[in-house]
């Protein structure tokens, strides 16, 4: 690895990987036959092992249980260009602070100019949680049309990191 100009690590002449925040992701499956037909690197980091994701193109970190334990791991091995595929939003904040690209379940893309109200949103819903002002059964149910809309933009994504960084 090098560094850009920013002092950002960057891959040299690997090929970008896509990283999977794994314990509660729904989308597993679908990123490995994304990266199988593009002939990319999954790295899968949760707090377990996970049979399914038993693949040749998959690295899988098992991190203790903990608060950020699994976030931690990926911040630190993400690398600018690599894709990250979580539902956390302040996960995704750090990996675009290295340079990466972020993508939730539903095809929600992160950038850097959505980022902020993003923070926020997520902070405001938290607090009205913690003082009892808001309650509900979580998040609703997961579509086909998200599932769609996830595989739509990973791909777009792909396509955009690789014009970015070079890759072929």
């Amino acid at each position: 690895m090098v560094a850009n100009a920013d002092g950002i690590e960057t891959h040299h002449e690997d090929p970008i990987r896509i990283f999977i925040d794994a314990d509660a992701c729904p989308v597993k499956e679908e990123v490995l036959r994304v990266a199988e037909r593009h002939g990319m690197a999954i790295v899968a980091i949760g707090n377990r092992w996970m049979r399914s994701l038993t693949h040749p193109q998959v690295e899988q970190v098992v991190v203790s249980e903990g608060l950020n334990e699994a976030d931690n791991a990926i911040v630190e091995r993400i690398v600018a260009g690599d894709i990250v595929v979580t539902a956390d939003v302040p996960l995704a904040a750090r990996c675009l602070q290295r340079g990466a690209r972020g993508i939730d379940h539903r095809g929600k893309l992160f950038t850097e100019d959505s980022m902020g109200m993003a923070l926020a949103v997520r902070d405001l819903m938290t607090q009205l949680r913690d003082i009892g002002e808001l309650s509900g059964g979580g998040p609703r149910s997961y579509t086909k049309q998200d599932r769609s809309r996830f595989l739509d933009g990973l791909e777009r994504l792909i396509q955009s990191a690789r014009r970015t960084v070079g890759h072929r």
